[in-house]
């Protein structure tokens, strides 16, 4: 999933509450006593729009936090500063977890009575919503950026999205045949009863489920081209509050939606009248003071900046949660032609991991309190990290030029000068140094590419054409998991399984092990986690012997919000506050 702001790329964990200031009174957790004030408005404030609106297509935190707000899934995620609770799945508009096959393939789902559009009048929810949602993952118009997850799972969906991208893109081509064309394993059985069938079993599904692309579509949604200005226009709500005006990068507000019931709701609230959001906002310096002025509540998306952390260590609006990311991580082009392919040799990577000073990215990030070193392709605390996995390790973690320098004479490999494309914002360049100057120590050279943020993964690491024109040989991004425990086909499937390499692959650097894929198949069909953990372990070894990228580090989240606010509850899935738990003092 991709981040707004000057992180980078989707969602951050914490484990258990507050790691720097203390959370004081007003900050009231579950259970911690307090009584919630009812009214007011969210001032919300930050920079970029969401990049999609269509809870379809949406694929940034920022959506992900704002579709909390207003849409709902079967199931979904509770709300607490408790990390092993904040990831347990729950029912939202389904009334229990699914029913489940004794062959792991068949789930079958009750929807909550009282679950209402708000329509006029207010209608239930059905489980024709739900296949309609499913369908309009695989449109030809704007298709989900996680229709993976769905294609490599229910039985169907695959043939469903292949044929749905051959029709016309219009309303009435589109409308006609998500009517005339099922997904094979999917069908409501009758308004309440969803049942879905899967290729094979998924030990994850739920996880995916939990995702805001899984969210139902009221038949209102046949009219509008998919997240098209007309959809915009005319969002229809399930959650607490609803959509009253979107002005695409300048504001969204949020109402309340009087057809919510918090009786049919056991995850979110609604003590805010009203959430403002306002966008634009491109410096992060001036958030912060609109925050610790009070004229604003909550960041949209940009972070605390580095620069007033040690300042703000003992506020108790000021909290900083660990995260579980590759953030940034160094990635080899395996496909370019520079250097007589040399970044194909596994030598020369081995050699280049060797050569990196990863407490110096650290520093750069706000220093190792809010970082940490990074040794192997899966992170702490997603499925498969493991502590014995540090195959290219260094004393403190500050490379060793000497120890690169000798496997590149045993590589037989001299006077590389590496393509280096980097991100102009954020601290991006000052990763780019950091690492061009270790790799100078070790005799490499780096042609460094300033390149606007927009156009780093899209005109350069995603772009097929480009990676094998060697138009990058190195690059810097980051890869935060879309759900956390289970989660290995959020992390190591997009970034290390090669089998589906093509346009727009997040695999940035076209690294394909059939050993590597083969671990990752038997991982995914695992019949349970502690079978799949032992299986993503083993990719993970087999992935740092290739050697495809250098893990450098997790960063963790310093968070701050304004001194009226209340409950600040920390989503983990979306790395902000969950704005349907706030309450203003």
């Amino acid at each position: 999933m991709k981040i707004r702001g000057g992180v980078a790329i989707a969602t951050v964990l914490i484990f258990g509450g507050t790691a720097c200031g203390g959370t004081g009174e007003k900050n009231v957790f579950p259970g911690g006593g307090g009584i919630p004030v009812q009214g007011g408005v969210l001032k919300v404030v930050g920079s970029g729009d969401v990049d999609h609106l269509d809870p379809s297509s949406s694929y940034t935190t920022v959506a992900y936090n704002l579709n909390r707000t207003w849409t709902r899934q079967l199931v979904t995620y509770p709300a607490s500063n408790d990390f092993d609770t904040a990831i347990k799945i729950v029912p939202d508009a389904a009334e229990a977890l699914p029913k489940i096959s004794a062959d792991g393939r068949t789930y079958t789902f009750k929807i909550r009575d009282g679950v209402l559009w708000n329509t006029s009048p207010a209608r239930q929810v059905t489980a024709s919503d739900f296949v309609r949602g499913l369908k309009r993952l695989a449109n030809p118009v704007q298709p989900s950026g996680g229709i993976s997850y769905y294609t490599g799972t229910i039985d169907g969906m695959q043939e469903f999205f292949t044929a749905f991208q051959k029709v016309p893109k219009t309303v009435p081509a589109i409308a006609q045949f998500m009517a005339r064309t099922p997904i094979r394993g999917v069908r409501a059985i009758d308004p309440r009863t969803l049942e879905i069938k899967l290729t094979t079993r998924a030990s994850d599904f739920l996880n995916i489920l939990a995702l805001p692309f899984a969210s139902p579509a009221p038949v209102e949604y046949e009219r509008y081209l998919p997240d098209g200005p007309d959809f915009r226009q005319h969002t229809i709500s399930l959650g607490p509050y609803r959509i009253d005006s979107y002005q695409a990068g300048r504001a969204i507000v949020l109402l309340r939606n009087p057809a919510w019931k918090k009786a049919a709701d056991s995850v979110r609230q609604q003590y805010v009248d009203r959430i403002q959001i306002t966008l634009g906002q491109d410096s992060a310096d001036v958030v912060q003071q609109q925050l610790e002025a009070g004229t604003a509540d909550v960041s949209w998306d940009q972070p605390v900046p580095t620069s007033a952390i040690q300042r703000l260590i003992g506020d108790p609006d000021y909290h900083v949660f660990e995260g579980s990311s590759l953030n940034p991580f160094l990635v080899f082009n395996l496909q370019s032609p520079n250097n007589n392919r040399a970044l194909a040799n596994v030598k020369v990577r081995q050699a280049i991991n060797f050569a990196i000073n990863k407490v110096a990215i650290a520093q750069i990030w706000g220093g190792t309190t809010l970082n940490t070193v990074l040794d192997g392709a899966v992170p702490p605390g997603s499925i498969g990290f493991d502590t014995e996995v540090r195959p290219f390790a260094t004393p403190g973690h500050a490379g060793d030029p000497a120890k690169c320098r000798l496997m590149m004479a045993q590589a037989g490999v001299s006077n590389l000068v590496l393509q280096f494309p980097y991100r102009t914002n954020s601290n991006h360049p000052k990763v780019a140094q950091s690492i061009a100057g270790d790799l100078t120590k070790c005799g490499i050279g780096s042609n460094l590419i300033a390149t606007a943020p927009e156009d780093f993964y899209g005109r350069y690491l995603s772009s097929v054409a480009k990676s094998r024109e060697g138009k990058w040989d190195i690059g810097a991004p980051a890869w935060l998991p879309d759900w956390y425990g289970n989660n290995g086909r959020s992390v190591v499937v997009p970034l290390f399984d090669g089998s589906n390499y093509t346009e727009g692959s997040t695999d940035y650097g076209a690294y394909n092990n059939p050993k590597v894929n083969a671990v990752i198949a038997k991982a995914l069909t695992a019949g349970s986690e502690s079978e799949a953990e032992n299986r993503w372990k083993e990719a993970n070894a087999m992935i740092m012997a290739d050697a495809p990228i250098v893990p450098l580090t997790s960063q963790n989240v310093p968070k701050f919000h304004s001194s009226r606010v209340r409950n600040a509850i920390y989503s983990p899935m979306s790395q902000q506050f969950d704005y349907t738990q706030l309450w203003l003092g």
